[in-house]
């Protein structure tokens, strides 16, 4: 028989509830932030974003919630918890993608009407730099150290390195078609970019000084026509197993081998997916589906899509609160 004192501990843990994390989507058309719970994968809130809200990111601390409200020309920030909007940032025209310094500043922007990089402080809320690039200017992703980040440039088919300190285009990797998304490894070694046009992800080595083109990604789906795969989300679980594509039109996500970069599986979703994010322990891969006002929910061990839920209209940006 147990003692009292070994059962009261094993009778409150079975009655803790799971620790859940907010999933903020933005919802393009419908100009408002959709949040889910994580656990129940209920929504739990909306509030609205500004005009044409896209891109989405939360500081590291989770205390900042970033939306690009595109028409509005402005980067909105909000509570994470209370939705109320604290103050907005500069950004230039039409700001589209962004992404935070691993130490939560300053923030990096696309401004696709006016091919420039703005770069900004989130605490002085001052502009530090302003990058010029290549023709419309979308996907942005920073090396894990920081040292340098990147910028995808849709109509001059190019991923653009720029170093962090200087602000200085270091090298122009071109690939194919209307780049849309760049995803480092988390070692920092890979650099993934997606052409939408192009159909491919090209994945750049940048493990030493000079980056350079070592494979490119098609895909290729029974049933679905060529011109349907159009690669545009990327992301790569943390140990480099898993990378998982979202290809728009096709309406499908593409499972890939991390070492050998091989497509193992196609996974079926909502209509023209476009974005992704991973909770935090990467149990699971949420995508935004913007024609079917929903997202899929994938069980990344399993690589089986386990749920979807409507949220507002036209889903595009989605980010997932840290623990």
């Amino acid at each position: 028989m147990k003692t009292a004192w070994l059962i009261l501990p094993a009778l409150l843990a079975s009655a803790t509830p799971s620790f859940a994390n907010k999933v903020f989507v933005t919802n393009e058309r419908g100009n408002t932030v959709t949040v889910l719970d994580s656990d129940s994968w209920e929504v739990i809130g909306e509030f609205p974003a500004g005009n044409r809200p896209r891109g989405i990111t939360i500081s590291p601390d989770g205390k900042e919630l970033y939306v690009c409200a595109s028409d509005d020309d402005t980067v909105r920030v909000f509570d994470p918890e209370t939705y109320e909007e604290l103050h907005t940032l500069p950004s230039g025209p039409d700001p589209e993608l962004f992404v935070l310094h691993p130490s939560g500043n300053p923030l990096y922007i696309a401004n696709e009407d006016d091919n420039l990089v703005t770069v900004v402080d989130t605490k002085t809320r001052q502009v530090l730099a302003e990058v010029p690039v290549g023709v419309e200017p979308e996907g942005m992703a920073i090396h894990p150290t920081g040292k340098y980040f990147i910028n995808t440039s849709e109509t001059t088919n190019m991923a653009h390195f720029i170093d962090s300190a200087s602000y200085d285009i270091t090298d122009n990797i071109l690939v194919d078609q209307r780049p849309r998304y760049a995803e480092f490894s988390t070692d920092g070694n890979k650099l993934y970019v997606s052409a939408e046009i192009g159909g491919t992800v090209t994945v750049i080595d940048t493990s030493s000084e000079a980056p350079a083109i070592i494979d490119k990604i098609s895909f290729e789906v029974p049933g679905v026509q060529p011109e349907w795969l159009q690669p545009v989300g990327v992301k790569a679980t943390a140990d480099g197993s898993r990378v998982f594509v979202a290809l728009g039109p096709a309406n499908r996500v593409a499972v890939i081998d991390g070492a050998t970069d091989e497509v193992l599986e196609y996974l079926l979703v909502g209509q023209r997916v476009w974005q992704m994010a991973f909770t935090p322990g990467e149990e699971f891969l949420i995508t935004t589906n913007g024609n079917s006002n929903d997202v899929s929910i994938i069980d990344v061990k399993d690589e089986k899509v386990i749920r979807s839920v409507q949220v507002g209209e036209q889903p595009w940006g989605v980010v997932v609160a840290p623990d």
